[in-house]
C-alpha cells in the first residue's frame, strides 16, 4: 500500500497524518513545538516522536513517502540537518507557510495570514507562492503571539521608567513576574511560546495600553497582506490560535474566505508530489 505522512510543525507544537494514496487519514498523532530554527534538537525529537506515533496509530513500519511544513525551515541549513536525522526515503520539507496555504487555498489563488505562536504570510497565485514573514521572534513574527507578548512585557518596563503610563494591565504584568527584576529574567530565558502565553491576556483586555498593542499587531499583519496583494483584492484567509480575533479586526478591508483545509492537507500534497 502506497502510504504517505505529512507533518505540519510550528512554535506550539506539531501534527502528523497517515494516509492512503486516496487521502484517507489511518493515523493521526502530535507532539511538542518544532521550530527547526529556534530550538533544531528539540524540535527534532518532537518530529520523530510524533512521525513515530502517528505510523504506530496506523499500524505500520514505514511510508513511502512524507511531506512537511516547519517554522524554521526557511533559514540555511536548517533542513538539511533535519532530512539526515529522518529516516524517509523520498521526504520534502517547506516552511509552514507553503503547507498552509496548500491545504487552506488548494488551487484556488489567494492569501494565507498565519497568526499563531510566531507569524507567516503567503500568497498563492497559480502554482506559485510567495512567502514572507517567519523569520523568527528575533527578526521579526510582526503581529504574532510572541510578538504580543515581548511587547507587552517591554511596554510594561517603560511604563514603570515613566516614558508612559502604568495602566492597570502593565502593572499587573510587572506584579505577576515578582517585579521588573523578574520580568527581565523571565525575557532572558523565555522561548517564543513563553511569550505568547501572555498574548490571550492581551487580546481580551480593555485596558488602554492592551488596545494599543493589539492596534500595532493588526497593523503589522495589515501591512504584510498589503504587500502580498500589491495591488490586487485577493481573498484573504485567516489561520492560527489569533487568526480569527485578527480576522475579525480585518472585516471588510479585503475579500474573505474559509480555509479549504488544514496545513496538514498541505503536508499530505508535498508528500503525494502533487505541488
Amino acid at each position: 500500500m502506497d502510504l504517505h505522512l505529512g507533518l505540519d510543525g510550528g512554535g506550539s507544537g506539531c501534527r502528523a497524518v497517515v494516509a492512503d494514496a486516496a487521502g484517507r487519514i489511518l493515523g493521526r498523532a502530535s507532539g511538542g513545538p518544532a521550530n527547526i530554527l529556534s530550538d533544531p534538537e528539540g524540535a527534532r525529537a518532537n518530529i520523530l516522536a510524533a512521525c513515530a506515533a502517528a505510523m504506530a496509530a496506523a499500524g505500520v513500519a514505514s511510508v513511502a513517502a512524507a511531506g512537511m511544513g516547519l517554522a524554521g525551515a526557511n533559514a540555511a541549513g536548517t533542513v538539511d540537518r533535519l532530512r539526515a536525522a529522518l529516516p524517509f526515503a523520498r521526504l520534502r520539507i517547506e516552511t509552514d507557510a507553503v503547507t498552509a496555504a496548500l491545504g487552506a487555498l488548494g488551487p484556488r489563488d489567494g492569501i494565507v495570514a498565519a497568526i499563531g505562536t510566531g507569524s507567516v504570510f503567503a500568497r498563492r497565485q497559480g502554482a506559485a507562492i510567495r512567502q514572507i514573514g517567519g523569520r523568527g521572534l528575533v527578526l521579526g513574527d510582526e503581529g504574532s503571539g510572541a510578538w504580543l507578548g515581548r511587547a507587552a512585557l517591554a511596554a510594561a518596563l517603560r511604563a514603570e521608567d515613566g516614558h508612559a503610563p502604568l495602566t492597570p494591565f502593565l502593572a499587573g504584568l510587572i506584579a505577576d513576574h515578582g517585579g521588573s527584576l523578574g520580568v527581565i529574567a523571565f525575557a532572558r530565558g523565555a522561548a517564543p511560546a513563553d511569550f505568547a502565553a501572555i498574548a490571550p491576556r492581551i487580546l481580551v483586555s480593555d485596558d488602554p495600553a492592551a488596545r494599543a498593542l493589539v492596534a500595532s499587531a493588526a497593523a503589522e499583519i495589515a501591512a504584510a497582506i498589503e504587500v502580498l496583494q500589491g495591488g490586487d483584492r485577493m481573498p484573504v484567509v485567516f489561520l492560527g490560535g489569533l487568526g480569527p480575533a485578527f480576522r475579525d479586526r480585518r472585516a471588510g478591508r479585503w475579500p474573505l474566505a474559509e480555509p479549504g483545509g488544514p496545513a496538514l492537507d498541505g503536508a499530505l500534497m508535498l508528500a503525494g508530489g502533487g505541488a
